[in-house]
């Protein structure tokens, strides 16, 4: 049984090459897509088995809200994320979003091949370490930051002053410390650099 697959890649080098490697007697490539708005709309008008996605998708949504996008399709293609990145939050957003696995792009063609197969028989596909991780994130919830709070440690990541994050944000520095206060009482920190140590390690920056 041939299984369809769409590729969702904001780099055509890796499409190309990933092309390459998974057209074979049991998958075939039917479709590419560069962004995941493109991604939706294809895979609405190709119904592919298997929708084969990057996470990082350079401008546009990225690839955990496409996860979730096509997921809502119907028919809802088994999606398979492929991707360099590896934090704790992005496994654990993914997963979340609906997608049946997570495999690095340094693994081998017929783990990504077997991993294809696997998502359109409805499997989970997720290394030990990872489901381990993934579990461990359930057990233990990454902390919940308001858009707001995300953009104030955004701005204290590149070392601006509360004045300057809150001409930056249109807002007053009173609202800026408080906005800090509630940052570092979510992730449990007591410094700005502990705060931005802290969300680089699970992923919120």
């Amino acid at each position: 049984m041939t299984t369809t697959v769409l590729l969702v890649d904001d780099h055509p080098v890796v499409r190309s090459g990933l092309r390459s490697v998974l057209d074979t007697d049991t998958v075939r490539v039917v479709g590419e897509a560069a962004t995941g708005e493109e991604a939706i709309a294809l895979a609405g008008h190709l119904r592919p088995d298997v929708v084969l996605c990057d996470l990082r998708l350079g401008a546009g949504i990225d690839g955990i809200r496409t996860t979730a996008a096509l997921r809502r399709l119907d028919p809802a293609p088994a999606v398979l994320i492929l991707t360099t990145f590896d934090r704790d939050a992005e496994i654990l957003g993914a997963i979340e979003a609906g997608a049946a696995g997570y495999l690095l792009k340094d693994v081998a063609p017929e783990v990504i091949i077997d991993g294809i197969r696997r998502a359109r028989a409805g499997e989970t596909i997720l290394s030990p370490e990872l489901a381990a991780r993934v579990l461990q994130g359930m057990r233990n919830p990454l902390p919940k930051l308001t858009d707001r709070e995300v953009e104030v440690l955004r701005l204290l990541a590149t070392g601006a002053a509360n004045r300057e994050i809150a001409k930056a944000l249109f807002v007053t520095e009173a609202t800026v410390k408080s906005h800090i206060a509630h940052i570092f009482t979510k992730l449990d920190v007591d410094s700005r650099s502990r705060a931005i140590h802290v969300a680089q390690q699970v992923g919120l920056l």
